[in-house]
């Protein structure tokens, strides 16, 4: 029972704070599906570099609580974070559980992404990219889509193929995000 009060004594602080009423998580925080490789490597990126748009961190190895630095400290030493999915490498027919793309060209995106949104630093991504071109994605809608995408995107994301198939199972007539989705994820 004490910790029922606690929560109680949080949740009124916060809900003062907030002036509202209601359920303490209600209206702070949305899920966002991720329905494909493309939605989801935005996401990664946009979150790991949050840190560098907030000039907490210089770099993406020195911006503590990312996945990029766990991974990064992780495979100095060879190994691979538990906690995380592993990248599995280019995809093939027989494709493992795991990310469809390498770390080194992960680390080389999000570096690159960085260098464009840094003001003190030079950069641009090239089309040559290797996970921009695999994942079928411009370079200018990749800029958008790592320095914006809580803006841009409120609930599910990915191509319209899966964003329909998506909607179809949970029966939900409308596609949020159809327009945006095929304009950036195309």
């Amino acid at each position: 029972m004490v910790y029922a009060g606690t929560h109680e004594d949080i949740a009124r602080r916060a809900n003062k704070e907030d002036e509202c009423t209601g359920r303490f998580w209600e209206g702070r925080f949305k899920s966002q599906p991720l329905l494909d490789e493309a939605a989801l490597t935005a996401c990664m990126a946009y979150v790991d570099l949050n840190p560098i748009r907030a000039k907490l961190a210089p770099t993406p190895e020195t911006s503590d609580f990312t996945s990029i630095k766990k991974r990064i400290d992780h495979a100095r030493q060879g190994k691979q974070p538990k906690s995380l999915l592993r990248f599995a490498g280019s995809p093939r027919k027989h494709m493992p559980k795991g990310l469809p793309f390498e770390l080194k060209f992960y680390i080389e995106l999000v570096e690159l992404t960085g260098q464009c949104i840094r003001t003190d630093k030079s950069g641009a991504i090239f089309e040559s990219q290797p996970i921009l071109s695999r994942l079928n994605i411009e370079p200018d809608n990749w800029m958008k889509l790592t320095t914006q995408f809580s803006r841009v995107f409120h609930g599910a994301v990915g191509r319209e193929q899966v964003l329909t198939a998506y909607c179809g199972t949970l029966k939900k007539r409308r596609r949020t995000n159809l327009a945006n989705c095929a304009r950036l994820l195309a």
